[in-house]
């Protein structure tokens, strides 16, 4: 049997060195994805791929590449592939697992990104790497700079184009590909297809294969199969929720997202104080903190991984019984991201949403996009509590008797005997075994009421914001426009305005703000709402219950290579 499934490999066309590899890496049989991209991408077809992270897309491009590049005569010490991704964390994701797929082959990856000392970057890219990975931004610096050669490259790779869009690298992806010669071969994989991606698809792409392939085989878009439930639960109460929520859900191994990286550290130390083994992962750890992070997950040492959107992009963890929303994502198709991370490969999946009483109507939001149903549950009760801990301490109870080895104990049991009933007795064993699961005061989390005007909405369901701003037009606007880079929004939040230092002079576009804060912040870019360029400043409206948090992120890094002032905008509401 294992040479069957091996065979799935092989039969593929790949190079003997790396099925060996995958073997030891675990990899029985191609995913939906990997069969159907690689052999076009073996026989140098372009491929348009619609796949959605988690469904082996990186092994799908990966493979075909660093095969392509053994094969090559001379190819050695220049660049022959470029693989252009939308973040920092997807670019040293995606370097890590090309290069364990090509160990055997002796082929050098290089991660290129912003945020990284471009003098380190400046010194290997001169030592040269056949692959490199590289976030747009920094990608064509390092073209205007004559230090990324392209003559050579023979592969380009656009991974997570939809979320490259997204963050405002539209120009650069256009720079890029014009750039590369004309003959190489384009793998384009996005987990949506609209318009904007179809439209490079037929500027940048020769006759490609099309290839759309969801989770499990299921149809490409839809919503993961899986338990879908929310909890309206005030914010000054969401931790105790969500530590009550875990003790009765038990689950295996959980991915817990937050908004920001402060969100992410408070939770993991708030959690880890409570008994659970936590672990945040963010945008400010290092490669080596992320190293470490993940290999604890892996090895099962850790049962709650807390993250950002961004920082979790890519990762594919196996066997995940939950997936938590701290907060409501923004964007439904957030939503649908991370919830696929569960329910993979027939197993059950869970779902669970911690929502504010103002976040119930982005709640319906999702509902409407997705055409499913989220349940909208009652927080477990103590009761609730007592009755799940002690259906798991029988549970144990029965696997101890299974696997015997009681000797020791029944010495116990038989001196007691004497003196009390054996049926009390494993009554106050099991009392006592069931409160040293107890890691916390067990007392009731109050369900707030949502506000009157929560559920307000028009008659075809959408919700009527707060008029605090001008009306243009039927849409709501800061006011008179001087530039504007992005469509406006109808916000399903309260919103502040940003103050940037630096605006057309300075060479400032919407994109170099949009990827600026979601990259730095971990927001999802569809969060921010109305950009406004002037020649020496910049306005962005931002959600307001995590303006402090843009702030400090904003003030830590550069925008087009500078150091700029960022506050709250201090003007009149126009």
């Amino acid at each position: 049997m294992h040479t069957e499934k091996l065979g799935g490999f092989t039969g593929l066309g790949l190079d003997e060195r790396l099925v060996a590899t995958l073997t030891e890496l675990g990899y029985e049989e191609p995913t939906p994805i990997q069969r159907e991209a690689i052999p076009p991408l073996l026989a140098g077809r372009d491929v348009l791929g619609h796949a959605a992270t988690g469904t082996g897309k990186t092994a799908a491009f990966a493979l075909p590449l660093l095969q392509r590049i053994a094969a090559q005569e001379g190819a050695r010490g220049h660049t022959s592939a470029l693989v252009l991704v939308p973040t920092r964390e997807l670019a040293m994701q995606v370097a890590d697992a090309v290069r364990t797929y090509g160990r055997a082959l002796g082929i050098r990856v290089l991660p290129v990104y912003g945020g990284q000392a471009i003098g380190a970057q400046l010194r290997a890219l001169r030592n040269g790497a056949e692959v490199v990975i590289a976030t747009p931004g920094r990608a064509l610096d390092h073209i205007r700079r004559d230090t990324l050669a392209l003559d050579q490259v023979r592969t380009v790779v656009l991974d997570e184009a939809d979320e490259m869009l997204d963050m405002g690298f539209a120009e650069e992806l256009e720079a890029i590909l014009e750039a590369v010669p004309a003959t190489r071969q384009t793998a384009l994989f996005s987990a949506t297809v609209p318009p904007r991606i179809r439209g490079i698809a037929a500027r940048h792409l020769t006759d490609p294969v099309h290839v759309a392939i969801a989770r499990d085989g299921a149809v490409a878009g839809a919503v993961p199969l899986v338990r879908q439930t929310a909890h309206i639960v005030a914010r000054t109460h969401k931790v105790d929720a969500l530590a009550r929520v875990l003790d009765v859900e038990h689950p295996t191994s959980a991915l817990v997202f937050c908004r920001t990286r402060t969100e992410v550290d408070e939770l993991t130390d708030a959690l880890t104080g409570r008994g659970y083994r936590a672990e945040g992962l963010h945008g400010g750890l290092s490669q080596e903190q992320r190293d470490r992070v993940m290999k604890k997950m892996r090895a099962g040492a850790i049962d709650l991984l807390i993250a950002t959107d961004v920082a979790a992009r890519g990762l594919d963890i196996e066997h995940l019984s939950h997936v938590v929303n701290y907060d409501v994502p923004s964007a439904p198709e957030a939503y649908v991201h991370r919830i696929g991370r569960t329910g993979r490969a027939g197993r059950e999946g869970v779902a669970i949403t911690l929502a504010e009483p103002r976040e119930h109507r982005l709640l319906r939001n999702i509902e409407r996009v997705t055409k499913q149903t989220i349940e909208i549950a009652t927080l477990p009760s103590v009761a609730d509590l007592r009755a799940r801990r002690l259906e798991r301490t029988a549970a144990a109870v029965r696997d101890a008797l299974a696997s015997g080895e009681l000797d020791a104990y029944r010495a116990v049991i038989h001196a007691l005997a004497g003196e009390r009933d054996v049926a009390d007795i494993a009554a106050a064993a099991l009392k006592l075994a069931a409160n040293a699961r107890r890691t916390r005061d067990e007392v009731e989390i109050p369900s707030p009421a949502l506000r009157p005007n929560a559920e307000r909405r028009s008659e075809a369901g959408t919700h009527q914001p707060r008029e605090r701003r001008e009306r243009v037009d039927g849409r709501w606007r800061a006011g008179p426009p001087r530039e504007r880079g992005r469509a406006q929004r109808h916000p399903e939040w309260e919103v502040t305005r940003l103050f940037v230092g630096a605006g057309r002079k300075a060479g400032i576009r919407p994109g170099d703000l949009v990827g600026a804060i979601a990259n730095e912040v971990g927001i999802d870019s569809s969060a921010i709402g109305a950009i406004e360029i002037a020649d020496r400043f910049s306005l962005v409206e931002v959600p307001d219950e995590i303006i402090e948090d843009v702030i400090t992120a904003l003030r830590g890094t550069t925008i087009k290579g500078k150091r700029v002032t960022v506050r709250r905008d201090l003007g009149p509401t126009r």
